[in-house]
């Protein structure tokens, strides 16, 4: 499935806003029959459109007070170093985004903890402790203003 249709993007528009929505009531809203609306939404599964059903938990409702950005720098441009690190920060639980970009810095990570203690505790373990890294800055939330999972089609 290289290309998605009009009557697709509906469908993935309608599922990021509420992957609970009954086959029948998608159907409805995008002007589909409910069996061809049931084979579209396995078709964009199986095509990898759609790559996971999730709840969104309230940071702040489980604890998770301080949403922190972080900037890291590595000694050096290498895969080796980088495919190291990502790896590490793909198993720390306080890591909930972490991208690879371009300009002054190697990667910005998000990490959502429940306090500065807790953010020291990572930085120290996963941060500081590694020779590879060369710096690193936190930048602390004071408020999140936006936050959306959806992408718009």
């Amino acid at each position: 499935m290289a290309e998605i249709d009009r009557i697709d993007r509906r469908i993935l528009n309608r599922l990021q806003q509420n992957n609970r929505i009954s086959n029948q009531a998608l159907a409805e809203a995008v002007g589909l029959s409910p069996p061809a609306c049931l084979r579209r939404v396995r078709r964009l599964r199986e095509a990898g459109y759609i790559v996971s059903d999730v709840a969104l938990v309230d940071p702040l409702k489980v604890g998770q007070r301080l949403n922190i950005i972080v900037e890291v720098e590595m000694t050096r441009d290498q895969l080796d170093i980088y495919d190291s690190f990502v790896r590490k920060m793909q198993a720390a639980p306080e890591v909930s985004q972490c991208y690879q970009v371009t300009g002054e810095v190697d990667f910005v990570l998000v990490v959502q903890v429940p306090d500065m203690q807790a953010y020291e505790a990572f930085a120290r373990r996963d941060l500081a402790s590694d020779p590879q890294l060369n710096k690193f800055r936190s930048l602390i939330s004071l408020r999140r203003e936006k936050f959306d999972t959806a992408i718009e089609l």
